[in-house]
């Protein structure tokens, strides 16, 4: 009588954690609808749960401190920490969590995922370069990094806060631009 083994498969998962020295979350939106402003938000933390032989059982999640913005402006910055805008008292992290992440192609993925700012969840779509092949820093840890680019409706969160020019049109832009550049340490 002869016995068949049946194969076994081991899935290799690795988490990486979000380096917040080298990382930042970035936007962009309409002025006066002719120029874009541009801002960060410098406090970014989570944690990345990589499958190496299946992406698609991969997770992210990210948090952002809302009093961590920053667009080189302290009334514009005082303006939209208030309750116009990200009311950071009230709701202080704005957060990413994914829910499919799909190869398009090499060096590109697809991750979509529930963002949450100021309390409303909608569903995102970001395009991601990455990630990077894994390198050793000077100290012996492994790092990789992505760059993850969405397109949001501001009012789709609950940020309507604006005013009309004198000459027709909107002082802020609804589309809003999100790039995150985020570099990971394995834990």
């Amino acid at each position: 009588m002869s016995t068949l083994a049946t194969p076994q498969t081991t899935t290799a998962t690795t988490t990486w954690n979000i380096d917040p020295a080298h990382s930042v979350a970035e936007f962009k939106v309409k002025h006066m609808m002719i120029s874009n402003v541009k801002g960060q938000f410098a406090k970014v933390t989570g944690v990345l749960t990589l499958d190496e032989s299946d992406l698609a059982n991969s997770r992210v999640e990210a948090l952002i401190e809302a009093s961590s913005i920053e667009t080189r402006d302290p009334q514009r910055d005082a303006h939209l920490k208030s309750a116009d805008f990200f009311d950071v008292e009230k709701f202080p992290t704005l957060s990413l969590k994914s829910t499919r992440i799909s190869l398009v192609r090499d060096g590109e993925l697809a991750v979509e995922g529930d963002l949450t700012i100021r309390g409303v969840t909608r569903k995102v779509l970001f395009s991601v370069e990455g990630p990077t092949p894994p390198t050793k820093d000077p100290w012996g840890n492994t790092r990789v990094a992505v760059s993850a680019t969405t397109k949001i409706n501001r009012k789709d969160f609950g940020l309507t806060w604006n005013t009309a020019l004198e000459t027709g049109g909107i002082l802020v832009g609804d589309e809003v631009t999100f790039t995150l550049d985020v570099e990971f340490v394995k834990a």
